[in-house]
């Protein structure tokens, strides 16, 4: 498949097409089945058009990326065991959990992490409860 940008020589209007060749192109130039699809005119023509050039990254520009994505898995997997071992895990129950904190001002409870849809984080939002989300890694590091 090849793109070019034609060009209405009557109303000036410029506009993509595909073909599956240049001589496709042609065919249907020859034709006169291409028309501005503005004012209908068959005057139409290929303007200039620069190629796409698609590169592969270097193995040095994977390994640089892959540094980087082990860099950020590992201070991921440090905050969730900083996390696993401070807080309590009350899983699916976040949002009721977080509101009987808040509620029952219990400033002295251990803090907590666990499950919550967008919804709910809107909701206790709107109550001023504030929670933050993180990213999560699974442990099968094997």
């Amino acid at each position: 498949m090849i793109k070019y940008k034609l060009k209405c020589k009557n109303c000036e209007t410029y506009f993509d097409s595909w073909f599956s060749s240049s001589t496709e192109y042609e065919k249907l130039k020859k034709k006169k089945f291409l028309n501005c699809h503005f004012c209908n005119s068959l005057n139409i023509e290929k303007t200039l058009m620069s190629p796409s050039i698609f590169r592969s990254k270097s193995s040095d520009e994977i390994s640089i990326q892959n540094k980087k994505y082990k860099k950020i898995k590992n201070a991921i997997s440090d905050y969730q065991k900083f996390i696993k071992k401070n807080f309590k895990y009350v899983g699916e129950n976040f949002a009721h959990e977080a509101r009987s904190i808040h509620y029952q001002n219990k400033k002295d409870s251990k803090g907590i992490y666990g499950e919550a849809t967008k919804e709910d984080l809107n909701e206790l939002k709107e109550e001023g409860i504030e929670t933050k989300m993180i990213p999560w890694v699974k442990d099968n590091m094997n």
